[in-house]
């Protein structure tokens, strides 16, 4: 099979498309045809080897944690798929990921795909979706009636914890850089407002959700905006708490959940959920995709697709 791989940290350079070894699925794993994976930042942290000693994988590595496809083979032991089903999963870090033609899956990280939607488009959801997902429901419990501010909310994350916030019966308020506030906005934000030192300040908000790399003086901007008794989450740089006025602060770090992960798909299915999606590129931009991004010239989620496995 064909996949992107890399034999020792480094920059971008470091990855190479080449023939690999097609994997074989052992007890409890499914052997997944990849429609689709997506970039995230994550994905560069442990190619450069910065996370090494929290992510040890090895070498040579298949980057790539969000998949979507087609069982191909199930492993013995496996129950509940078929042949020929589209599923998406979240990777654990430590496998051999999604950036090629085939991936071998745990069975208990996949769930069934959305149908609404292209399944190469799928997989802009598990890594993003569980963030958002767990970001509005387990660590802000977002509930109806509430203001829920969103920074980033053109983002991937921001753009799907918007629809979340939404369907959870909350007003939200975007804050968008210039070239997302369409995005923010098609999301279904209520209220969207620049995030330019200059923009005017958004209303007072019960909760907020940074989604986005924000410098200090943004982080304790948006706090100034929670009512006392609030909370933010941060997926990134950790926000000043306000002792004062009770406004809590924490940074979170998304988990696997496949339950989750089928709640999401549904929603995509019956409401609607969409993920933002930049660009959809063929899997051997992956190093370019990897450069872009440590230019700071990548904007919006890009979702990567493998020729068709022979």
């Amino acid at each position: 099979m064909r996949a992107i791989r890399y034999y020792k940290y480094g920059g971008p350079e470091v990855l190479r498309y080449e023939v690999a070894p097609r994997p074989v699925p052992g007890p409890g794993q499914v052997l997944v045809e990849v429609a689709g994976t997506s970039f995230n930042p994550a994905d560069a942290a442990i190619r450069s080897g910065s996370m090494r000693y929290s992510y040890a994988v090895r070498l040579p590595h298949i980057p790539g944690f969000d998949l979507s496809g087609w069982v191909a083979a199930l492993g013995p032991g496996v129950t509940g798929y078929q042949v020929g089903d589209p599923v998406i999963a979240y990777l654990p870090p430590e496998v051999d990921g999604a950036t090629a033609q085939l991936a071998v899956v745990p069975a208990e990280a996949l769930a069934p795909a959305p149908s609404s939607i292209p399944l190469a488009d799928a997989a802009a959801l598990p890594v993003a979706g569980l963030t958002a997902w767990q970001a509005v429901h387990e660590h802000l419990r977002v509930e109806p009636g509430q203001r829920l501010l969103v920074n980033g909310a053109g983002g991937a994350v921001g753009r799907l914890a918007v629809q979340f916030a939404k369907l959870a019966g909350a007003t939200v308020i975007g804050r968008a850089g210039p070239g997302s506030v369409g995005a923010a906005l098609t999301a279904g934000a209520d209220v969207v407002m620049g995030r330019d030192p200059g923009a005017v300040a958004a209303p007072m908000v019960d909760a907020a959700l940074n989604a986005v790399v924000a410098g200090g003086d943004e982080l304790s901007e948006l706090v100034a905006q929670i009512r006392p008794g609030g909370r933010l989450v941060s997926i990134t740089g950790a926000a000043p708490a306000d002792r004062r006025r009770r406004v809590t602060t924490s940074v979170m770090a998304v988990r696997r959940d496949a339950g989750q992960l089928a709640e999401i798909a549904r929603l995509v299915d019956s409401a609607g959920v969409t993920p933002g999606i930049a660009e959809r590129l063929p899997l051997t931009e992956t190093p370019l995709v990897h450069r872009r991004y440590a230019a700071g010239e990548l904007r919006g989620k890009v979702v990567l697709s493998p020729p068709i496995a022979a």
